[in-house]
């Protein structure tokens, strides 16, 4: 009976092997299809973008203008805008894009620049791609569209098999372009941490995503322009039409084009539509001018050859570095808001040094409850006595709306979502900004590929910090504590334990677990904190 079992054994691990094999053999992936070079618009000053902010740029030279979109309905409507006004190109990279109610009406918007003589870009990864091959080459089929998909998987059709393809080409598929930027004419650009999908512009009814972006302005713009054409041109820039076996044909086009038509027009007298009319965007449009701040700023950025750095032996290629003299330089405060957070050993003591030359440190994370990355969660979660014990300030946000006050007048409107923050920025001594894509965290650092701007503009700081001491209020987030444990005959002991502070019905009240995340959420953090996958976090 053993020798049975284990010849069935011998033989199912045999059949295991040999599939793996066969997948990971046939998938193949066409690096070499053909493909044109392209690149951002030479004279955007001729626009009438570039005329919208001349004046304005002569009166600034060498400084770009910026204005923050902490609302998500500003945000939506900031890219519909720059959509609309585009006259020449328009180019857009990002790591999701899903099927969903604003994406379809940013679609419909896209393919109407193109149809007006606009050249649209889209480059988005294979890994956060929510729509289907073949639904893409339809929006790609307009000869003023061109889609191409970065580091793509071999295998197109099932979930199943692109796990197969994770284990045989682990090193290469693990990275991922988590970059994200919309630029319209090469005069006006939005970088920060949101992806093209509802949840990301408050469009769902069940989460909002706290979110931050920069819109810019002035000669910034040109440079981000050319992070965009070096992901573009490069070799991991596979066309679109490398993945489907059938182009579509004119009915395939005129079916589709009226589908998004009906799913917009269904969509214009919904809450949302109606809510979108009354940002604080179109306000200040109506008044005739966004309150730019002009200041001196620059792009930060991974290049793309990051992704095949496995050695991470070339330091040319990381935005790491170029954040650095920013952090060494601050000497009084640093406020660092990142969604997911793992600093490891050599973040802490990066930290600490600061703690050692005087500096305050603040911190704005996801608690248990609001992340959605229960995995990052449990590798941050081993870090956060060593940060106390250092006097830094630690707060996680709570799973509750209202990230913001500005937010709350959309929220009543739309309805009320379990927030989630999403943000990524930092802010040195209250003089020096960054927002952008890049979390504090070893994926981050050593896996993807990143992108933002650093803006040296004591008026965006003001603006940051208070959205920090917003969303840090006692009924937003917990303050988490160290307290003294008590030795079996209630005298204080050594031992520390954590405490989360939070404000609920105006009193103050404290808990000793993770608040709010339910038995089987602790357990899944406490089991993935056991596995040796921080470098992945």
């Amino acid at each position: 009976m053993e020798r049975r079992l284990l010849r069935v054994v011998r033989t199912g691990v045999a059949c295991f092997i040999l599939l793996f094999l066969v997948i990971t053999g046939c998938a193949t992936l066409q690096m070499d299809y053909a493909k044109s070079a392209s690149y951002a618009l030479k004279d955007p000053d001729t626009t009438a973008l570039g005329r919208r902010f001349a004046s304005e740029r002569a009166k600034k030279p060498g400084e770009s203008g910026f204005y923050i979109l902490s609302s998500g309905m500003d945000a939506f409507v900031a890219r519909v805008l720059l959509t609309e006004a585009a006259e020449r190109t328009l180019d857009l990279q990002y790591y999701i894009i899903q099927d969903d109610l604003t994406t379809a009406f940013l679609a419909e918007r896209l393919i109407r620049a193109a149809e007006r003589g606009v050249r649209v870009r889209l480059l988005v990864d294979d890994m956060g791609g929510g729509i289907k091959d073949f639904e893409v080459t339809l929006f790609a089929a307009h000869p003023n569209i061109e889609v191409r998909l970065f580091n793509p998987f071999s295998e197109r059709q099932s979930g199943f098999f692109r796990l197969f393809e994770m284990l045989g080409n682990y090193g290469r598929v693990n990275r991922r372009m988590h970059n994200k930027m919309f630029v319209a004419d090469n005069q006006a650009a939005i970088i920060g941490g949101r992806n093209l999908a509802d949840e990301y512009f408050q469009a769902r009814p069940d989460v909002n995503f706290a979110d931050l972006d920069l819109l810019a302005v002035g000669p910034i713009v040109r440079d981000i322009s050319a992070s965009f054409d070096e992901y573009w041109n490069s070799d991991w820039a596979i066309p679109i039409g490398a993945f489907v076996d059938r182009q579509p044909t004119k009915q395939d086009l005129e079916e589709k084009w009226k589908e998004l038509q009906k799913r917009n027009a269904e969509a214009k007298d919904s809450d949302y539509a109606r809510a979108l009319r009354q940002t604080d965007l179109i306000r200040q449009l109506e008044k005739g001018k966004i309150p730019l701040a002009w200041a001196e700023g620059q792009v930060v950025c991974d290049r793309p050859g990051k992704i095949a750095d496995l050695e991470q032996s070339d330091p040319s290629l990381y935005l790491g570095p170029q954040l650095r003299p920013f952090l060494e330089s601050t000497q009084k405060e640093l406020i660092l808001i990142s969604p997911y957070f793992v600093p490891g050993r050599d973040g802490v003591k990066i930290l600490e040094k600061m703690r050692k030359r005087g500096a305050a440190v603040r911190i704005l994370t996801n608690s248990l409850a609001a992340t959605d990355v229960a995995a990052v969660h449990s590798g941050y979660a081993r870090y956060r006595k060593d940060l106390l014990k250092l006097g830094i300030e630690l707060y996680e946000m709570r799973p509750t709306p209202s990230q913001k006050r500005k937010m709350e007048r959309e929220e009543a409107r739309v309805g009320s979502s379990r927030a989630s923050l999403h943000a990524k920025s930092f802010i040195f001594d209250r003089q020096t900004i960054f927002v952008g894509s890049k979390n504090l965290d070893p994926r981050s650092a050593y896996l993807n590929t990143e992108i933002g701007l650093v803006v040296k503009s004591p008026e965006l700081a003001r603006q940051l910090v208070a959205l920090f001491e917003e969303g840090t209020q006692p009924q937003r987030s917990f303050r988490l504590d160290l307290r003294p444990s008590l030795g079996g005959d209630d005298s204080p002991s050594p031992d520390q334990y954590l405490v989360w502070v939070t404000e609920e019905k105006g009193e103050e009240v404290y808990y000793e677990n993770e608040p709010m995340a339910g038995v089987w959420r602790r357990f899944s953090a406490w089991f993935l904190s056991l596995l040796p996958v921080e470098k992945q976090l």
